[in-house]
C-alpha cells in the first residue's frame, strides 16, 4: 500500500485544525477538520481557489440558513428548501466548491435553533482555523523539478532520434524506421502536460513565465515540425547530393539539441549555405526530379521553422 504526500499532509492538516480548535475549546470544533480536509488540493493555486470558494460559502450559508429556519422554522423540510436556493446560488456566484463545506455549518446552525453572537463567531472561528491550516499546510509543495527535467530530456532524445533517422534515409536512400519514436514523443509531452500544469498552479504568484511551460510548448512545435516534415522526407524517392547535405544538417541539429554545440545564428548560416547552393544547380530536367527537389526545398523551409523554436 501506497500511501502519498498528499494523503499525509492531509492526516497532518485535520489533526492540527482539530487540536487547535479544541484548545481553544470551540463548539463543533471536529468540524475544523472537516474543512481542512475538503481543502487540501493538488497545487497552491487550487488550495487558494478552495479555500475562497468555502470561505464566502459557510459565510453566506450561516446568513442564509439562520433567516430561512427563522421564517420556516426547524424542520427537516427546511433543507429541501435551502438547498433549493442555496445550491443555485452559490453556483452562480462561481464558490459550488464551498457547498458540501457550508453544508457541514448549516447543520451546525440546524442543531443550535438559535442564532445569537455568541454562536456566529465560534463558527467563525471553526471556518477560520479549518481553511486556514489548509491552505497553511497545502503551500508546501515537493519539486517535481526533476520529473519534468527527466520528460523534457526524454522528448530531446527522441527529437534527436527522428532527426538522425530522417537524416539517415536522406543520405542512404532507404532506412527501416516504422516512426515510433513520433508517437513516443507525443505520448511524453501528453504525460508531461498535467505536471507541467501543476508547476504552473504552485507557481501562479510569480509572474515570471514558468520554464518547463515554455520548453514543453517548444517540444510540442517541434513535434508538429517533424510530423508536417515526415511526409515531405518520404516522398523523396532517389539519393541525392542536396539531399545529403540536407541529411547532414539534421545531424548537427540533432547534435545541438543534445549539447547546444552550435549557436543558433551559426545554423542559420549552415541552412542558407545549403539553401544557396540549391538555387546555382541547374534546373530539373524531369517531372520526377523536380518533384524530389521540391521535397527537400519543403524540407528546409520546416528546417528553417525548426531553428527558430530552439531557445
Amino acid at each position: 500500500m501506497k500511501i502519498g504526500f498528499r494523503t499525509i499532509k492531509t492526516a497532518i492538516g485535520v489533526c492540527v485544525s482539530i487540536f487547535i480548535a479544541e484548545t481553544l475549546q470551540l463548539t463543533n470544533f471536529t468540524a475544523a477538520g472537516i474543512l481542512t480536509l475538503l481543502c487540501i488540493q493538488k497545487s497552491r493555486k487550487q488550495s487558494a481557489h478552495a479555500v475562497l470558494s468555502r470561505f464566502i460559502a459557510c459565510l453566506l450559508s450561516i446568513g442564509f440558513s439562520s433567516v430561512l429556519f427563522a421564517l420556516i422554522g426547524y424542520t427537516p423540510l427546511s433543507f429541501l428548501v435551502l438547498l433549493i436556493l442555496f445550491i443555485p446560488l452559490c453556483v452562480r456566484l462561481r464558490i459550488h466548491e464551498g457547498i458540501a463545506s457550508s453544508s457541514v455549518i448549516v447543520m451546525h446552525v440546524y442543531m443550535h435553533r438559535k442564532m445569537d453572537l455568541a454562536f456566529f463567531l465560534n463558527e467563525l472561528q471553526v471556518v477560520i482555523i479549518g481553511l486556514g491550516v489548509a491552505l497553511l499546510i497545502n503551500w508546501y509543495m515537493p519539486s517535481i523539478d526533476k520529473e519534468l527535467t527527466r520528460y523534457k530530456d526524454e522528448a530531446n532524445r527522441l527529437l534527436c532520434a527522428i532527426l538522425h533517422e530522417m537524416a539517415a534515409y536522406l543520405k542512404e536512400g532507404y532506412t527501416l524506421w516504422d516512426g515510433k519514436e513520433l508517437l513516443m514523443l507525443s505520448d511524453v509531452l501528453k504525460k508531461a502536460r498535467p505536471l507541467v500544469m501543476m508547476d504552473m498552479e504552485n507557481q501562479w504568484l510569480n509572474n515570471k513565465e514558468n520554464f518547463f511551460y515554455h520548453r514543453m510548448e517548444i517540444k510540442r512545435q517541434q513535434l508538429e515540425i517533424m510530423e508536417r516534415m515526415l511526409p515531405y522526407v518520404s516522398r523523396i524517392s532517389v539519393r541525392m547530393e542536396q539531399g545529403i547535405r540536407i541529411g547532414d544538417f539534421m545531424e548537427e541539429l540533432s547534435r545541438h539539441l543534445i549539447n547546444g554545440s552550435e549557436s543558433k545564428d551559426a545554423m542559420y548560416e549552415s541552412l542558407r549555405t545549403i539553401r544557396e547552393y540549391h538555387k546555382l544547380l541547374p534546373l530539373p530536367e524531369t517531372r520526377h526530379e523536380f518533384e524530389n527537389r521540391a521535397s527537400l526545398y519543403a524540407v528546409a523551409n520546416e528546417l528553417e521553422i525548426f531553428i527558430k523554436t530552439i531557445g
